[in-house]
């Protein structure tokens, strides 16, 4: 069992004994997404596989709380909104905007003027920031960049 597996596991049981509804329910569903890569995997899950499932599962609540609020559903919203927060708590610290505007201008630096675009800027950046960085933001700030 990698360590963010076991970390959680035990939270979920500190959340049962403080009777933390939407904690455990968050904490479950990260276990289940354990579970669920194990079995479509075939094989125990590397750190790295253990960090993909929370970053999936930090999407789809980032993404359900959208959705919620098209709807005109903003307390549902919320509720997804908390259980990201709780699973980011899980996840490597995040780059700040001007953390990744000073990789986005070094690359820019470096690459050749006939090739500085969006694709060859992300293509850089993005192997570094993997799971750092929010991805939108990041193409974002290379837009701005580029503009600049």
């Amino acid at each position: 069992m990698g360590a963010l597996k076991d970390r959680i596991a035990s939270e979920l049981k500190e959340a049962m004994r403080a009777r933390d509804q939407l904690r455990l329910d968050t904490l479950r569903s990260a276990l289940s997404g354990f579970t669920y890569k194990r079995t479509e995997s075939g094989s125990e899950l590397s750190d790295a596989d253990e960090l993909d499932v929370v970053r999936r599962l930090v999407k789809q609540r980032a993404d359900a709380a959208g959705e919620y609020e098209k709807a005109g559903r903003p307390e549902l919203a919320d509720k997804e909104r908390a259980e990201r927060e709780i699973l980011l708590a899980y996840l490597p610290a995040q780059r700040s905007a001007a953390q990744i505007r000073e990789m986005v201008q070094s690359v820019l630096a470096e690459l050749p003027p006939e090739s500085r675009n969006a694709g060859a800027v992300m293509k850089v950046v993005m192997p570094q920031l993997k799971g750092l960085a929010d991805g939108n933001l990041v193409r974002q700030i290379v837009t701005e960049e580029l503009r600049a």
